[in-house]
This record gives structure tokens, sequence and C-alpha cells, in this order.
């Protein structure tokens, strides 16, 4: 059955070929991402990675009869969720995009999904959204992501605590989407192994001083502070409270702590401390970075997974013949999985070309992609630990 759907799809992307005036179409792929706000330090590598993906799609000729497809930047701000929907709005009604790289943060994301993306169907693959929460969401089949769900962030975060020997730790979060349901999901994986958390309190970005917010953690105790918060915003402020009041000179990093900026910020006051981000040592990688030719941080949290974003749209509209959401949608989870040749960063020519013939792809991409369930990644994750004041590999799960 799918080689025939292939074969059809195959059909229609030759009629679609012979547009009027036999131009090829432009297709425009929105990147909505957190140019400003607290992750601001990690998105324009993520927007690049997503990209070069394009770049090198629009280079081969070969998507749907000599397509060309375009960025069009917004701004998440990852924690307005009015500023996020009206960007995605404009993303769609006035640039008419075909597909939105992103979001980034899980707040905005799920309002993007709810209220933009589900009224005008249009497809989103997220590189970095990882709340639980987005796994049950109503999609209507038109979301993705390339990131896992922190439900399986608690499990690996736990993991390295307890390999460390660290059995009770204070816990602070972003109170948001994404800090409540990773620090929800943590706190039951650490203490169904046995761990303690001694104090789970949220904290509000935005403020000059934590102090109070530390007082509370450092009379909880623990053995370790665990700060699920962002690099460029309240996550900092707590563990700069911490450092100077002596409250805790240890922390644990989930991905949204996790870029360089940390060790620009901290150095060696933190000196090991753990943490863990999305990524994988499969071949890909290398791959991946023999592409980005140091033209950008490719190993910065989220860029990899933000390549695999646009790739795999751009992969699911050649296997549907048509750049309409409605279409491609039913392919992602084709080209993204088993069976079918192997395609990996720097190969995507191939990959539309196999398509093009009706032949299946698996795209392994630059993170071992796999999507399961409701189009989520299985998810692997590099451990980190702070070594001579660098973020350094420790290994990958």
């Amino acid at each position: 059955m799918k080689k025939m759907l292939m074969a059809t799809a195959a059909t229609a992307l030759m009629a679609g070929a012979a547009s009027a005036d036999g131009h090829a179409e432009t297709i425009k792929l929105g990147v909505i991402l957190g140019f400003t706000g607290p992750i601001e330090s990690l998105t324009p590598s993520m927007a690049d990675g997503a990209e070069l993906a394009m770049a090198e799609v629009t280079a081969s000729g070969l998507l749907m009869g000599g397509a060309k497809v375009e960025s069009v930047r917004a701004d998440s701000t990852c924690i307005d969720a009015g500023a996020a929907t009206a960007a995605a709005e404009r993303l769609i009604t006035a640039d008419g995009v075909k597909g939105i790289m992103g979001a980034d943060c899980s707040g905005v994301t799920g309002a993007i999904l709810a209220n933009v993306a589900l009224a005008n169907g249009v497809v989103m693959v997220s590189p970095s959204a990882t709340s639980p929460g987005l796994s049950t969401a109503e999609d209507n089949g038109l979301f993705f992501r390339t990131a896992p769900s922190d439900a399986r962030q608690g499990v690996v975060m736990t993991d390295v605590l307890m390999e460390e020997g660290i059995k009770s730790v204070a816990l602070t979060y972003t109170n948001n989407d994404y800090g409540k349901g990773l620090a929800d999901a943590f706190q039951a994986a650490y203490e169904a192994a046995g761990g303690e958390v001694t104090i789970s309190a949220a904290h509000e970005d935005g403020k000059a001083d934590y102090s109070a917010e530390v007082g509370a953690l450092a009379s909880a105790g623990g053995d370790r502070l665990v700060v699920a918060g962002y690099v460029d915003q309240g996550g900092s402020g707590i563990v700069r409270s911490a450092l100077d009041s002596g409250a805790f000179d240890t922390f644990h990093f989930p991905d949204g702590m996790i870029s360089a900026k940390l060790a620009e910020n901290f150095g060696d006051e933190i000196e090991g401390s753990t943490g863990q981000h999305p990524g994988t040592d499969s071949p890909g990688v290398a791959m991946f970075e023999a592409e980005v030719a140091g033209a950008f941080d490719s190993t910065s949290p989220f860029t990899p997974e933000s390549y695999d974003a646009a790739a795999l749209m751009m992969l699911a509209m050649q296997a549907a013949g048509s750049s309409d959401p409605s279409a491609y949608k039913n392919n992602v989870m084709d080209v993204a999985n088993a069976p079918g040749v192997k395609i990996f960063p720097g190969q995507l020519a191939a990959g539309l070309a196999l398509l093009e013939k009706g032949i299946d792809i698996d795209y392994v991409g630059a993170t071992a992609v796999e999507l399961i369930g409701p189009g989520e990644s299985a998810g692997n994750y590099r451990q980190i630990v702070i070594d001579g004041g660098e973020i350094t590999t420790a290994k990958y799960r």
C-alpha cells in the first residue's frame, strides 16, 4: 500500500511541476523560536540548523519539480503565549507558510498548536518543546517533535543522579508548562528510585533578586540543587544567588539550562555539576557537523533537532507530492521511520530522489530520528559534567 501511495505521489508531483508559466513553487516555512527571552542564547543556532536543511533541499532542485524553500523567522519569546500566537498567525495569514519549524518552549508551542495550527491546518515540528502534556494534546495529526518528552528526561535525570550517589536533592523549576511538567516527571521517577526531593518550589523569571527562593531551598537541604529553569533567565539567577550565599556549590541542569552561556556565566564556580540534554553520538552527528563546517555551533542543544525538524517536513512534502499540510502531515511518520533507505545529514537530495521514484526512506538525520506514539522522538540524551569550567560530555544515554 505504501508503495502504491508513493507512486500516486510521484504522479501528482509530475503534474504539479507543470504549473502555470512553468515556474517552480516557492515554499515558505516558518521558523518560530524565542529570539528574545529566556533561551535567546540557544535559538540562533537552532534557526541556522533548520535553514541549513532548507538551503540543502533548495540547492538540490529535486523537491517537487525544483521548488525553492524560503525561511520566514518569527519570535515566539519562549514565554509570552499571546505574542507567540500573534507571530504564528502572521506567518500563516500574511506570509503563507506551509509549515512551522517550532515553536521552542512548551507553553508557547501548546498555545500556537491550539489557537493557530489547528484552526489553519498547519503542520508544526518542534525541535525542543518537551512538556509531557504535549503528548496528549489535540493536534489532528499536525504536531510532531524531534525532541523527546520530559517524561523520558525525568527518568534520565534520575539515572544520572543515582549513579553519582546523589540520594537527596532540592528542586526548583520555572513556573510554566515546561518547568512544572519536568519537575513532576523528575520527582516521580526520582522518588520511585529511592531518592528524596526535600522541596519542589517554583520560581518566576525576570526577578533581580532570588535570595528568598534560595533561602527556602537551602533550608530544605539536599546533596545537590536541581535547577529546571532557563539559562538566560531565572535559572541563572537562582544559581548565582546560591553560589553567592554558599547555599549550594554543585547543581544538576536539565536541557533549558545548558548552553555555552552556562559556562560563560559560572565557569569553574559550578565545577562537578551535572546535567543532560537531548543528544546522540550516532553517525549522523558527525555528518551534521561536517555539513555545518563551523558556520555556527552545531553542538548547541536542539540545533541538530532543528535541522531534522525542517528536513522531515520537506521530505514528507516530497512523499506526498504536495506542500499542502493536510496532505503531507500523513507522510511525516513514514519518512521518519523504518523501513527504507537510511538518510543522514547532507543526503537530503538522495532522499528526495528516492521518494520521487516511490522508494521508501528511513530518515535517521542528525539525531537518530525515530518517532514514536504521537509523533515524538523516542529520546537519546547527552550527559554532561562541568570540568575545568567547561561543559564536557560524560556519556550518551
